[in-house]
């Protein structure tokens, strides 16, 4: 890049309000020290970590932003419900502003580039700041044509409310016998680590990837901007560590190319294909899978052309 090519861009502070509220979330579970922690609350925890991670890779990253497969209306309107029960926003919302930071990787008017603005800014700066609040539903119009997609988008706390009172009601069922006694620390336990602890960890799970895996970890493809590829990172997310190889090929509903690359998404999407409340799974080219960059990969389509015309 060029000198004039890395000049960030203008990036206004962040909103205090916004800092404060972000930052509460995180004391929220600490109230634990009062209310006491069971079993089932930190069964709850880590479930609702994963169940909702599934949602945000398969959902909001592979479905909405990617197109990477097809659905009904009504199931591509529960996966956005699902998704936003991780209190990461708008399910357009989200989208469009991954699609954004497809089209400027790693360059100045990339929202959360680790490169240009750094470990702080990319990981949460970027959120609680003022400049990424609205939608841009110019980028996302193939799905803002949908009214009850809108509708979801702008009450995106609807989802994550109603998942929290469910969990209260099951914490005073579970801990404390009937559900009446969601109003007493029986409930409320399950309130703090179940819903609140499991939603600050998945806040930095999903956060690492515009982050960390922009710095560590390592690169199979040049897709000229620093997306890596991390084992444990693939695994604390469900399949987003192979980063690099999204970047490289963002449409293909799987994430680990190989074999051995652990994409447990990619292995839930199957099962919902199966069940056939998803379709239309698209997958890595063998031209793309086994190529370094763009160039080799258009050779090696060409090269499989040949081999085909010739056998055929």
């Amino acid at each position: 890049m060029s000198a004039t090519t890395v000049t960030p861009e203008v990036r206004r502070k962040p909103i205090i309000k916004q800092e404060i509220a972000f930052a509460f979330m995180h004391l929220i579970p600490i109230a634990a020290i009062w209310t006491g922690a069971t079993f089932f609350d930190w069964m709850v925890c880590i479930f609702l970590y994963v169940f909702r991670m599934f949602w945000i890779t398969g959902g909001y990253h592979r479905y909405f932003a990617h197109k990477s497969y097809k659905t009904s209306r009504w199931f591509q309107f529960v996966i956005a419900f699902m998704a936003q029960t991780s209190a990461q926003k708008g399910a357009l919302w989200w989208a469009a502003h991954h699609r954004h930071h497809h089209r400027h990787s790693d360059t100045p008017a990339d929202p959360h580039s680790m490169k240009i603005y750094g470990f702080w800014y990319s990981h949460i700066g970027w959120i609680v700041g003022p400049d990424f609040k609205e939608t841009d539903y110019k980028v996302i119009g193939d799905y803002a044509k949908y009214p009850e997609l809108v509708w979801l988008n702008k009450h995106y706390l609807v989802p994550p409310v109603f998942l929290a009172v469910v969990v209260t009601a099951l914490g005073g069922i579970v801990n404390g016998g009937s559900i009446t006694m969601m109003f007493t620390s029986a409930g409320f336990s399950t309130l703090l680590i179940g819903f609140f602890l499991s939603t600050v960890i998945l806040y930095h799970g999903t956060f690492s990837i515009n982050s960390i895996m922009h710095k560590f970890g390592r690169q199979r493809y040049n897709t000229h901007d620093e997306s890596r590829n991390s084992v444990w990172l693939a695994l604390i997310t469900l399949g987003e560590g192979w980063h690099n190889n999204h970047h490289y090929y963002e449409t293909a509903s799987r994430q680990g190319f190989f074999w051995w690359e652990i994409d447990i998404t990619w292995y839930i999407l199957r099962a919902l294909s199966w069940m056939g409340l998803i379709w239309d799974l698209k997958g890595v080219p063998k031209h793309i899978k086994y190529s370094k960059d763009k160039e080799h990969a258009r050779q090696l389509k060409l090269e499989m052309e040949d081999e085909l015309q010739k056998t055929g």
